[in-house]
Formats: C-alpha cells, sequence, structure tokens
C-alpha cells in the first residue's frame, strides 16, 4: 500500500474504532466509574466494534501511537484474536510508550493460555529488575497471577517470593502503586470480565 493510501486508511480507522466518544480514555478504570446504563452500551459498541475491524485496520493501528494501540488491544481481547499474541507482547515487552501496556495484558490475560504467561513472565523478568522504572509491572503481574489461577499454574511465585524481585522492585524510587499483588489480579479481572461482556455483542 502506498503511504499516502496508508495514511488514509490508519486515519479512517482511527476515525471508526478510536475516537468515537472518546473511547481510547474510557479503556481502563474509567469503566467502573460508568453507570449501569452507559456501561452496557459502552460495552455493546466495543463489543460490535471488535466483530466488525478487520486484520489490516488492527495492524493500522498498532502502528500507531498509545490511543491506537490501546484500542486495538482492547478489540483483540473482545474478538479473542489470538493471532496478535506474539504483537502483544513484543509491545509490551518493548514499552516505547506510556497508557497502552495495561491493554495489552488485559488481552493475554483474555486469551488465557500458557503462551500468554510466558509473555507475562518474560516482560515481569525484565522490568522487575528495573526499580526506577514504573512501568506496567503491577498490571503484568495481576494478569499472570490472574492466569496461574485459570491454569493450575504459579508462576508469579518466584516473583514474590520473600526478597524476590517484586519485593526489590517495591523497594526502589517511592511513587508506586502501594496496592497489593491481590488487588492488581482483581482489577485486572475486573477488565477481563469487561471484555467477556462485551464479546457476548460480537456479530450482532
Amino acid at each position: 500500500m502506498h503511504q499516502d493510501d496508508t495514511d488514509a486508511a490508519r486515519l479512517d480507522a482511527i476515525r471508526r474504532y478510536v475516537t468515537p466518544g472518546r473511547r481510547y480514555l474510557k479503556l481502563g478504570g474509567s469503566l467502573f466509574g460508568m453507570g449501569e446504563r452507559e456501561r452496557a452500551r459502552f460495552a455493546r459498541q466495543l463489543g460490535e466494534a471488535a466483530g466488525e475491524i478487520g486484520d489490516q485496520e488492527l495492524d493500522l493501528l498498532f502502528d500507531g501511537g498509545w490511543r491506537e494501540r490501546k484500542t486495538a488491544a482492547w478489540l483483540v481481547a473482545v474478538a479473542g484474536r489470538t493471532e496478535f499474541r506474539e504483537r502483544l507482547g513484543a509491545l509490551l515487552l518493548a514499552s516505547e510508550g506510556p497508557h497502552a501496556g495495561q491493554a495489552y495484558c488485559v488481552a493475554l490475560a483474555a486469551f488465557g493460555t500458557p503462551a500468554d504467561a510466558d509473555l507475562l513472565v518474560a516482560y515481569l523478568d525484565r522490568y522487575l529488575r528495573r526499580p526506577d522504572l514504573h512501568y506496567d509491572q503491577t498490571a503484568a503481574l495481576g494478569a499472570l497471577m490472574l492466569l496461574d489461577a485459570g491454569l493450575g499454574a504459579d508462576r508469579a511465585a518466584p516473583f514474590l517470593a520473600p526478597g524476590g524481585l517484586w519485593h526489590r522492585w517495591l523497594a526502589g524510587p517511592p511513587g508506586k502503586d502501594p496496592g497489593t499483588p491481590d488487588d492488581f489480579r482483581d482489577f485486572i479481572g475486573r477488565l477481563r470480565a469487561f471484555a467477556a461482556e462485551s464479546a457476548a455483542h460480537r456479530g450482532r
């Protein structure tokens, strides 16, 4: 595709999937500040969008900025598009920009397989060694704990062991989220549940 055509296609995908109702801002903790009716409407619209978007449009969004990548990750999570697993893992591990990492973690938690746990483990093994960086360590840990519960695994345990990487990361510079690992697991679980709720509206 010619560059001008690519740019036009990306702008069209942004107009259709990212900016309606400032969707990109609402995907995350803001969901839980909505009233019941607004939340149900948002879930329906998100599910319909996830059912409509094609692979090429998703590729264009993943090549964009944080708004596009965040929205694309949620649409992939809702649609169960596991063919984007490796791309999500690569984007999470690269951590090239803010605001989208939590969405990658939600998508991997939604896919729910050992392969998704592998990607979360790789991220935590890299970034818990950097107590100076406060990226998406809490979301990744919460997602991994959620997968452990579903898979009957215990891959988060080495990170959480006394003296392990999690505690060393927390002991670094201040300003980190004061919540507990269980809090992070429950939060990602609520986001994953919203993705599942939205998925019920695909193809309607």
